[in-house]
């Protein structure tokens, strides 16, 4: 199928692209890689009248790490260069595990948070650092937590005039990373991404749900126990979660694949992955 017809503006900063979407009013997208977007628009899922593309808006392709603590992705930053950057070895983890080589070089990471697939890496990793998101619009500029930014699959906070300017993603001390899936580059049926920050453990699945999934208690556990408890916390996880059955797999064979892939990122973890080592 070929998409329905739209006009196609070029924006040359935020605030004209910001304008243009509210300009629209709700019936406008933003595209950069159009990795998410343009299999959306021809499959006629999604009409919009207007589409903005904002690759030729300035400052959004850096990689800038903050305070050795935090890395700001821009919105522009392509798949491919998070796996060469040397600063957050999780991200660089998680990158490779994103589709094909012709995905990799064009999809955003700005888009890919965006776009709110729950089994995709990015939004899974933003999750678990607890990343904060730089979303701009009209009125200025906002920050919001990933965990609160994702609301539902494919469903964020964003308004329909707001578009994610950058990503700051905490650098985990110890980091792990487990990813089920078919063929590598297949979307993951159960995707996992442990962290440790600054003594204080997260754990996030993505795959089983409509959102990317964390559990207090495991957390605790492993806050209280470290590695004594990896297994604990990885049954704990699977308990908590309410996969359903479709035609990759039923849900207690998710929940079964949750507690494995869990178990062997916190083993990953626990083994000496830090900060921007891969």
């Amino acid at each position: 199928m070929k998409p329905a017809s739209f006009e196609y503006v070029t924006a040359n900063s935020v605030a004209e692209a910001t304008q243009i979407l509210a300009n629209a009013n709700g019936d406008g997208k933003i595209i950069a890689g159009g990795q998410s977007l343009i299999p959306v628009l021809a499959l006629r899922m999604s009409r919009p009248a207007v589409l903005v593309d904002i690759n030729r808006v300035p400052g959004l392709s850096a990689i800038t790490p903050l305070d050795g603590q935090t890395v700001r992705l821009g919105a522009l930053v392509r798949h491919s260069r998070l796996i060469e950057q040397p600063h957050h070895g999780l991200l660089a983890e998680a990158a490779r595990w994103i589709g094909h080589t012709a995905i990799r070089s064009r999809g955003t990471s700005g888009g890919s948070i965006a776009h709110a697939d729950p089994s995709a890496e990015l939004p899974i990793v933003a999750a678990a650092v607890d990343a904060t998101i730089h979303v701009a619009g009209p009125s200025g500029v906002r920050q919001q937590s990933a965990q609160e930014f994702f609301t539902g699959a494919l469903e964020t906070t964003l308004a329909e005039d707001e578009m994610i300017i950058a990503v700051d993603m905490p650098i985990p001390d110890r980091w792990g990373f487990a990813e089920l899936s078919r063929r590598h580059g297949d979307f993951g049926l159960v995707t996992v991404a442990a962290a440790e920050i600054r003594g204080s453990w997260r754990v996030c699945v993505g795959g089983v749900g409509s959102v990317p999934y964390r559990s207090a208690e495991a957390e605790e556990l492993l806050n209280n126990s470290g590695s004594n408890a990896l297994t604990q916390a990885a049954a704990v996880i699977a308990a908590g979660i309410n996969p359903s059955d479709d035609i990759h797999g039923s849900a207690e064979y998710r929940r079964a694949m949750t507690e494995e892939f869990t178990r062997r990122a916190l083993l990953q973890a626990t083994a000496g992955n830090e900060k921007g080592m891969t």
